[in-house]
């Protein structure tokens, strides 16, 4: 079987699942409260013009908290949607590559963290314009400008969503794979204030938004990303953490 064949099949399942509910609860979550509290973007505490401030506080609790407890949560289901009616044992008799499989099923988490991105720019900008209503002064940014700024959190989200993957093969019981991936989250403002900041995948997205903090706003954080070490290591962690995933895919169940 194709892999693109494959994958065709792992988006069917999507229908049946309510995945895509779970997607757009934390973009609604993080957003209603933006519009009702957007008065304080007209008198921020640091130099920073209202739009800039209302689009970063938006995106900070999505690239800290809610970006990786969504991937977490995706992941353990993708999993378990297959380990509850046993339709893994049926997917690993097929002739089918494990390696395709695990592959076509990590893609389906990337498309749905991408599908999470575009939900967050249609909140931003219904909750941009609400709030523009609200407080007669323009909060909206420009797509030139909000569009590329998601898009490199997207990318960011990517080696995070691999060691996320990785953690939900190796560890098969749904509440420790949650527990670990959940865990995992909370340290990452910690770490993007530390030198091996690029050795921890989950803090990825909320440095770039740091980054992108610090360039309207340079009494806050940097502006300039550290592309060494930092893209070699988001590679290697990827790839090997991709790697580990298809080694070890369904090896509990041919056990």
């Amino acid at each position: 079987m194709k892999f693109s064949a494959l994958a065709g099949v792992e988006l069917k399942k999507l229908r049946r699942s309510k995945i895509l509910l779970i997607l757009a609860a934390p973009v609604i979550l993080m957003w209603i409260p933006s519009v009702f509290n957007s008065a304080s973007s007209l008198s921020p505490s640091v130099s920073i013009t209202p739009e800039n401030n209302f689009f970063i506080q938006g995106f900070m609790g999505m690239s800290w908290f809610m970006i990786p407890a969504t991937l977490v949560i995706c992941t353990v289901l993708l999993q378990q949607t297959e380990r509850a009616d046993h339709g893994i044992l049926k997917m690993l008799s097929l002739p089918v590559s494990t390696v395709k499989l695990c592959l076509a099923k990590f893609l389906v988490l990337i498309l749905l963290a991408l599908i999470q991105m575009v939900l967050s720019v249609a909140a931003y900008y219904l909750s941009a314009y609400a709030a523009s209503q609200l407080q007669d002064c323009s909060f909206l940014l420009s797509p030139a400008y909000v569009i590329p700024c998601v898009a490199a959190l997207y990318a960011g989200a990517v080696p995070m969503a691999a060691v996320f993957w990785m953690i939900g093969t190796l560890i098969t019981s749904p509440v420790f794979s949650a527990g670990i991936g959940l865990a995992s989250v909370v340290p990452s403002v910690l770490f993007i204030n530390t030198k091996i900041w690029f050795l921890y995948p989950m803090s990825y997205p909320f440095y770039l938004l740091m980054i992108r903090y610090g360039r309207v706003s340079p009494d806050v954080y940097g502006s300039q990303i550290d592309w060494l070490p930092w893209l070699p290591a988001a590679v290697l962690i990827t790839v090997a953490a991709v790697a580990v995933s298809c080694l070890r895919f369904g090896a509990a169940e041919r056990r």
